[in-house]
């Protein structure tokens, strides 16, 4: 301990490390004062939103108005085009309008025809205040299929000052999706 004190205070050792820490201020200055002399900031080109979008357009352009998306779109069987001109969502239509149409008095959260999910937000019963449901609902296929629709029912319950989850019974989440189903099948024949 003694021989550590001793070595810090030698006055050699003093300016050793004076010397140090001027050399490095020195050198944290200059470089700062470089970072700022470059005159535009050279972003790579995948970073550039306007060029990006610039690209966008230029292979939209090739496609001539082509397909965007679809695989069918883009079929060619016996040297003729064969084009699906109906809608473009991922999942059944049947199954998501019936779906909608099926939960149409509750407030929608999120809706993606893409990924099949539909969800609502809290919903409070009128007849009973003190509880509140939320349901998601997947489309799991674009067939029209018993195991192509999947419900999640949740359910809360205010008390003592909170909302409390409850659980549901398989038999609602079953009597919803076979009337989503059911609707379904009723717009298929219509």
């Amino acid at each position: 301990m003694v021989f550590m004190n001793n070595f810090l205070n030698n006055p050699k050792i003093k300016i050793l490390r004076l010397d140090l820490l001027k050399k490095s201020i020195f050198v944290f200055l200059i470089s700062f004062a470089l970072s700022g002399c470059s005159t535009s900031f050279n972003m790579p080109d995948w970073m550039d939103a306007d060029l990006s979008r610039e690209r966008a357009a230029e292979r939209k352009a090739k496609k001539d108005g082509g397909p965007e998306g679809k695989i069918q779109d883009s079929i060619k069987l016996f040297g003729s085009d064969i084009r699906d001109t109906g809608a473009t969502i991922g999942v059944n239509s049947l199954l998501w309008r019936a779906s909608l149409d099926t939960i149409s008095f509750m407030p929608l959260d999120e809706a993606d025809p893409y990924g099949g999910v539909i969800m609502t937000e809290w919903y409070n019963n009128p007849n009973n205040l003190n509880e509140r449901y939320k349901i998601t609902i997947y489309i799991l296929d674009t067939r029209l299929r018993a195991d192509a629709v999947r419900v999640s029912l949740f359910m809360q319950q205010y008390k003592n000052g909170e909302w409390v989850n409850i659980s549901t019974s398989d038999e609602t989440r079953l009597q919803l999706e076979n009337s989503i189903l059911t609707k379904a099948r009723q717009m298929k024949q219509e």
